[in-house]
């Protein structure tokens, strides 16, 4: 029996969560997992968003895997999803929901004032996720 079979790997489109995919995707490969690649549509405190916005996402998550292409593997099933809310929150509850056995993401490493600032979804979803989370530092290679 698989230890994984479905990982979660975020995706805000820029090259860093490019990476965290990748990482996913060689893992899945290795052994024998699936990855669905999520991306979050932020909203804000009124928790509404347009169908419009939605669909916007949902394209540019598949141009996105889709640029990505042959670092992805041909031999490894990806699921695109596109979900409203809060970064962390809804990433953990799609892994819970879906039952996924882990979440890869890409940390840009920010420290000191930037990250008091800024906040981090890495931070925050460590503590609210009930599957195990593995953060990809930037530069991986």
């Amino acid at each position: 029996m698989a230890l994984l079979k479905k990982i979660i790997a975020p995706t805000d489109f820029s090259e860093l969560s490019a990476e965290g995919v990748r990482y996913a995707c060689k893992l899945a490969r290795d052994v024998g997992a699936h990855v669905i690649v999520l991306n979050v549509v932020v909203v804000d405190e009124s928790n509404v968003v347009g169908k419009g916005e939605i669909e916007a996402h949902e394209k540019r998550l598949t141009e996105f895997t889709a640029r990505l292409g042959g670092h992805l593997g041909e031999d490894v099933k990806i699921r695109e999803l596109v979900l409203p809310g809060q970064a962390y929150a809804a990433i953990s509850d799609c892994a819970e929901r879906e039952r996924a056995d882990l979440i890869v993401l890409s940390s840009h490493g920010r420290s000191g004032l930037s990250r008091m600032l800024i906040g981090s979804v890495t931070d925050k979803l460590l503590r609210a996720a009930r599957c195990p989370v593995l953060v990809v530092p930037a530069r991986h290679e």
